[in-house]
């Protein structure tokens, strides 16, 4: 059997809920052997978020943990945190995402644990940086994306300021952690020395602005929200059809000449309103009334079938059911069946040369306290 990419790496885990735990999960995903530190009896935040629950416990915690082990320590017991430090003095990479300045404290901090593991990669997730005015506030993506500006371009224009349904900053910030975490392994391969590396929500939400944080940069002008309209493409939006909404992309000239020619409506891409996208984009309200009432004639399915085999992106709004079959009608195969009966959703990486291999099921709560504390007192075997 083939070598996972990072194979032999060890990943000392101190991160909770969802950023430090995805790009954990990654790097398990990827080979690594990922010890999670949790707290005793609790454990991970997640673990109590639900419902839904199943007998392996909550599903969130379940979405972000596979590939993992499990050691409970309370970093308040002299004896567990000394078992926190060997561990980190062992392993290739710490991530951790206290408030900044707790592990400091704890004797868990960077400059602590580098000058006893000089090859250490230190990686440091924080709400809003670590600087002296971010440092002492708390932050969940619900927070970050309310104050980095990205609710206030998500919703309608005429409705509320939305978040998407995930925790998007989140996200964000655990595959830049992943991509930071990474790119310091790869320098250390020139150096032999390890790096912190930081990354916070706030940082990854601005990020997150792309195009339209380019676009007030640049012109000085607040963006506003614009539903499931592109504010710099047209067509790019969702139309109701005679059943249920489509989803359209047309992003270039000669998509929206095709288009024209499924909809048999030469008209369209004659008229001068709309034969570039700046003048598409101009003229967006007329040209959204003439798609409406041209759509409305059919189901949604029709309209992607005719539509894609022109080469014009469009396909019906699915559900995340409807999403999963579509995925295995593709043939990716996105649904992982792990051992007790989890299913998770596969990892997006396809490696050919080094396979993600995530065969190991999310731990429960202290599973392999046994053996990784008697590895870390020095009476046992790491038993990855």
């Amino acid at each position: 059997m083939a070598p996972t990419a990072l194979e032999g790496l060890l990943v000392a885990d101190f991160t909770r809920v969802l950023a430090g735990p995805l790009c954990t999960q990654t790097l398990a995903d990827l080979g690594a052997d990922v010890v999670k530190v949790e707290r005793p009896g609790t454990g991970d935040d997640t673990r109590q978020w639900g419902p839904p629950f199943v007998a392996e416990g909550s599903t969130y915690h379940l979405g972000l943990n596979r590939g993992k082990r499990s050691l409970t320590l309370d970093l308040r017991d002299p004896e567990d945190l000394a078992l926190a430090r060997e561990l980190a003095a062992r392993a290739d990479v710490l991530l951790e995402s206290f408030r900044p300045g707790t592990m400091d404290r704890l004797g868990l901090g960077w400059e602590t644990l580098s000058a006893a593991n000089p090859g250490l990669v230190y990686t440091s997730i924080s709400a809003f940086g670590s600087g002296e005015a971010a440092r002492e506030l708390p932050g969940y993506d619900l927070l970050v994306q309310a104050m980095s500006g990205y609710m206030s371009v998500t919703g309608s224009p005429d409705g509320h300021p939305r978040k998407p349904g995930t925790a998007l900053v989140d996200m964000l910030t655990g595959l830049y952690a992943t991509i930071g975490t990474l790119a310091a392994l790869h320098a250390r391969e020139r150096s032999g020395e390890g790096q912190h590396v930081e990354v916070s929500l706030m940082d990854s939400g601005l990020a997150a602005l792309l195009n339209l944080g380019s676009s007030f940069l640049n012109t000085g002008v607040v963006p506003g929200r614009s539903g499931n309209r592109h504010p710099s493409i047209a067509p790019y939006e969702t139309f109701a059809a005679a059943d249920r909404d489509l989803a359209l992309a047309g992003g270039n000239d000669a998509i929206f000449v095709r288009l024209c020619e499924v909809l048999e409506r030469p008209d369209l891409a004659a008229d001068e309103r709309f034969t570039t996208n700046e003048a598409r984009v101009a003229h967006r309200e007329a040209l959204t009334a003439e798609l409406e009432a041209t759509f409305a004639a059919r189901p949604a399915a029709e309209w992607a079938q005719r539509l894609n085999a022109a080469g014009v992106p469009a396909g019906p709004v699915n559900d995340v059911g409807e999403a999963y079959a579509f995925a295995e009608a593709l043939g990716l195969e996105p649904v992982l069946e792990l051992p007790g009966g989890v299913r998770a959703a596969r990892s997006p990486l396809r490696m050919d040369g080094t396979p993600v291999r995530p065969e190991r099921r999310p731990p429960r709560l202290g599973e392999h306290d046994a053996e990784l504390r008697a590895w870390l007192a020095g009476d046992g075997t790491a038993g990855a």
